[in-house]
């Protein structure tokens, strides 16, 4: 099986939900099933039919997450030596020629991509278009909207 990149902020991110999941969540709906066990009668139990649901819901994340980990390369861009070329993990500006204003991307994960952060997929059509390109280089990117040319102004490992 091919391991997923993931950067090391992502990776913590991850490890941090686990830990409030199995360390808070799980003991907090663990108590919430006692007490509406306590009430009395299940099948007519609100409580108990949602602290159930809930506790469902959280370990059916607890082993999304650590399935996550164990498929995931950890990739420290900071310990790679940056020569210019544009590799996952690093920022990226690009500067768009055709409306002479600069975007800044991080290339991460699938999981960590959050375009309004500034995070953008490995798998998305300007990650694809840009991986590999050093700065300076102009590049087109297939967009729905219609082909976007842009310059490479830096690549930085943050």
């Amino acid at each position: 099986m091919r391991k997923v990149p993931m950067t090391v902020c992502g990776a913590e991110k991850l490890r941090a939900e686990l830990n409030e999941l199995k360390s808070v969540a799980r003991p907090r709906i663990t108590a919430a099933i006692a007490e509406a066990r306590a009430h009395g009668d299940l099948k007519e139990n609100a409580e108990y039919h949602a602290a159930r649901e809930q506790q469902s819901f959280c370990e059916g994340r607890i082993t999304e997450i650590e399935n996550k980990l164990a498929d995931c390369e950890v990739i420290d861009v900071k310990s790679i030596e940056a020569t210019g070329r544009v590799i996952f993990g690093t920022t990226v500006s690009l500067f768009n020629l055709n409306t002479d204003k600069t975007v800044t991307y991080q290339i991460v994960g699938e999981d960590e991509a959050d375009v309004p952060a500034g995070k953008i997929s490995v798998g998305s059509p300007i990650a694809r278009a840009i991986m590999g390109k050093y700065e300076g280089d102009e590049i087109v990117v297939k967009a729905p909207a219609g082909d976007i040319a842009y310059e490479i102004e830096t690549v930085r490992h943050l």
